[in-house]
């Protein structure tokens, strides 16, 4: 299923879509990531700051073409200790210092994540360029939000209780009408990119089956952003800890490829721009290895 969309800015640059896989680098402001990365200290002097802006110069260097700043753990707490809801004012102290830094910095575009339309609206206005929104719209403010600040924004599929009797097909119709409340506020299609929410929402084996079932996620016709990086259900399969599941994540990056995801988000920058480099040799093919296959 070809896009409808051959292209987007997000700040200063254009991402064309189908040329490659691009790269987003993880960059969470907080003390309690699932991940293990988390880069807040709980000491306000600690140079937390400073720690973020190496982490993202790192990453850009690496080959990130977008890095991704959340200051709140999405983290399901209710398999996760230390998961708490962060409130607006401390999200916001988290994450405005480390934009502020940022943005005369990086030459790539500064992403926020977030669920909350104003702590969306304060980070671009410090210099982010696109909103990630992984709760589906969960603030009825943010698509207006994003359509004011006319920045593209990806909606990303969750659901409260993981019950599905066909998790794909659930996926792609839920992820239909949260597009459809982004329009009908404003936002046009060509800004929006749509995450199948692999993980939110989901166990393991409905992570596995939309993973398996990528491609039918293209049929809504706009760029896709996926992330499993680390994430449990790799645990799960190679009952592994959150420290050892590099090889997992590059099996599932890679396969993301093979079903035309066109963005892939990830804490491991250099290792997995490797992957989606060799992955799109095989699967986009550059004019250096000869004509791309038709999507």
């Amino acid at each position: 299923m070809t896009l409808q969309i051959t292209a987007m800015q997000i700040g200063k640059r254009c991402f064309e879509w189908g040329d490659r896989t691009y790269v987003m680098g993880v960059l969470n402001v907080t003390p309690d990531s699932f991940s293990g990365d988390g880069l807040l200290s709980s000491d306000a002097a600690g140079g937390w700051v400073e720690r973020c802006v190496d982490q993202a110069l790192r990453m850009e260097a690496a080959g990130a073409d977008i890095i991704d700043v959340g200051g709140e753990s999405t983290r399901p707490p209710s398999r996760y200790e230390g998961a708490k809801p962060v409130d607006e004012a401390e999200e916001l102290r988290r994450i405005i210092p480390v934009i502020d830094a940022l943005q005369s910095k990086l030459s790539v575009p500064i992403s926020i994540d977030t669920r909350k339309a104003n702590v969306a609206r304060a980070a671009v206005e410090a210099g982010a360029a696109m909103i990630n929104d992984v709760s589906m719209l969960s603030d009825p403010n943010m698509a207006r939000t994003a359509a004011e600040l006319e920045v593209p924004m990806a909606i990303g599929h969750i659901r409260s209780r993981a019950i599905y009797k066909d998790v794909t097909s659930e996926v792609i119709a839920d992820l239909r009408f949260a597009v459809g409340q982004a329009t009908n506020a404003g936002i046009p299609r060509d800004k929006l990119f749509i995450d199948p929410g692999i993980g939110f929402g989901k166990k393991a084996r409905h992570s596995l089956e939309v993973l398996n079932r990528l491609g039918d996620v293209r049929v809504l016709r706009l760029p896709v952003i996926v992330g499993t990086s680390r994430k449990s259900f790799i645990g799960e399969v190679l009952d592994l800890p959150v420290e050892e599941r590099l090889e997992g994540t590059a099996a599932t990056v890679a396969l993301t490829i093979a079903h035309m995801a066109d963005i892939v988000r990830v804490h491991d920058v250099p290792e997995m721009v490797r992957v989606a480099r060799m992955a799109d040799a095989v699967v986009r093919r550059s004019e250096r290895w000869g004509a791309a296959p038709q999507a």
